[in-house]
């Protein structure tokens, strides 16, 4: 897709994976909506890449629709979609104070799992009505996984589950949409220099990042945006998770 003057939305876009992305949008001539919940945030970084900063709780109905709204009455409808909002708390299922309270596993599943299939339900209702461009194409969304899909560790339930969840939803979206012309893929990061790595202690990020085969150190969101970047390239990929990882297989714990 040729990526000038499209309109495009990034959720989770004020900081991380969701940053990076957007700033490579923008460098290509896209006009970016960045959507956060933290609305100073997404406010500095749409100042920085001139484009337009929008608070959201991803995962809320009303919140969402008006979010979109507003967008595409600035920017127009967009043919673009990364969806990088997401959580992470741990926990246990059955920790030393009992089960795991529902509400910690609801939060993350809400945020991780609804709020994406809430922005991609929006985001494709509006690309099934644009005009088409090449090959018929008329939208592309991009979803984040993890490699904790696969492979979560313990304590990592409700995240794991959410991710692999997030996976499960690529091909049976990618099919229906096919009639439209709107492709769905994810993309599942290993071990990322993002906020929620910011708050492991700084040896154990090290620690972590040599535990990466090749190579032996953690990934930057430039090399995230840099895959969301060719997914939008090449039309051939469509319903699709892609594991970002340097060959990372995580251990139980």
């Amino acid at each position: 897709m040729e990526l000038h003057g499209i309109a495009a939305l990034v959720t989770g876009g004020a900081s991380g994976l969701g940053a990076a992305t957007a700033t490579a949008l923008a460098q290509a001539g896209a006009k970016v909506a960045v959507i956060d919940l933290n609305m100073a945030a997404a406010q500095a970084m749409a100042a920085r890449i001139g484009g337009l900063a929008l608070a959201c709780d991803v995962a809320d109905s009303d919140a969402a629709e008006q979010a979109v709204a507003r967008a595409a009455a600035a920017h127009g409808p967009a043919r673009v979609l990364v969806n990088c909002a997401g959580v992470g708390t741990a926990g246990r299922i059955v920790g030393r104070d009992g089960p795991l309270p529902l509400e910690a596993y609801e939060k993350v599943v809400r945020v991780n799992l609804i709020g994406t299939f809430n922005m991609l339900r929006l985001a494709a209702h509006a690309m099934s009505t644009l005009e088409a461009l090449e090959d018929g194409e008329r939208g592309v969304i991009i979803n984040t996984a993890s490699v904790a899909a696969y492979e979560g560790q313990i304590g990592q339930a409700a995240y794991a589950s959410s991710k692999a969840a997030v996976v499960g939803l690529t091909l049976p979206a990618a099919r229906e949409f096919a009639r439209f012309g709107v492709r769905v893929m994810t993309i599942a990061p290993g071990l990322f220099e993002t906020p929620m790595m910011a708050g492991v202690p700084e040896e154990a990020q090290r620690s972590l990042g040599a535990s990466v085969p090749f190579p032996p150190r953690l990934g930057t969101p430039a090399e995230y945006a840099a895959l969301a970047m060719h997914i939008l390239a090449n039309r051939m990929l469509n319903g699709e998770t892609i594991r970002l990882d340097g060959a990372l297989r995580m251990a139980p714990r």
